[in-house]
């Protein structure tokens, strides 16, 4: 079963680089960089120094990042309030925002907000969050995000014991909805977690932190 599995998601892996990674005096150059290299998404970790202990930037910037950017682009708010500021990245030109499970009280309420505005709207869990936690939210969201590592900073290690969590929530989705990886993602288990069911590898390090960048997107995409 899991080699079929393994068969139906190969031909859709998307790599997601993440700008955390990247020389942020000159992240238009980045983006386009990755975009001439294979990207298939731009990701973009919000962070506000509250529900994690960094901050990053914000909508006008992201604003600004649009204008270098034609991909699709991830927005990923590790933000307290999520709700408080979804209108505002999706009005600077997010295609898809996902919040965390962790940092919103009405999730339900959420997505179907960020749907209505026009944008894909997915839910993340921390690595310590049960997969129960978005069993009735697993139907109506267009994918959901999950971290492998405790987030906050960029170049962690993976953690081995989220392959358990990707089968499970793979299981809950079904075939056709996007699972989304973060943290620790390089080529050494890239093929673990395109096993276990994901088809969207955020990768910060191993990306931007290559000699090449086409190469890196190309072995995490098709690992041997």
């Amino acid at each position: 079963m899991m080699k079929h599995r393994k068969e139906m998601t190969l031909s859709k892996i998307k790599i997601a680089p993440s700008v955390l990674a990247s020389d942020f005096s000159r992240l238009g150059e980045e983006i386009s960089a990755v975009a001439e290299a294979g990207a298939d998404w731009i990701h973009l970790d919000i962070m506000d120094g509250h529900f994690t202990p960094n901050i990053t930037f914000g909508p006008p910037v992201v604003a600004k990042l649009r204008q270098h950017c034609s991909l699709p682009m991830d927005v990923h708010l590790m933000i307290t309030d999520p709700g408080d500021y979804v209108e505002d990245f999706i009005k600077a030109g997010a295609d898809i925002i996902t919040f965390h499970i962790e940092a919103c009280i009405h999730p339900h309420r959420l997505i179907r907000r960020i749907q209505d505005l026009g944008c894909q709207a997915g839910i993340v869990l921390n690595p310590g969050t049960s997969p129960d936690e978005i069993e009735f939210l697993a139907d109506i969201v267009d994918l959901v995000l999950l971290m492998t590592v405790n987030p906050g900073f960029g170049g962690q290690k993976f953690i081995p014991e989220m392959l358990r969590k990707i089968q499970m929530v793979r299981a809950m989705l079904g075939e056709e909805r996007d699972l989304e990886v973060d943290g620790g993602i390089d080529a050494s288990n890239a093929p673990l977690v395109i096993e276990a069911g994901a088809n969207v590898l955020v990768a910060g390090s191993s990306v931007y932190g290559s000699d090449s960048y086409l190469e890196a997107i190309q072995s995490l995409r098709a690992p041997s």
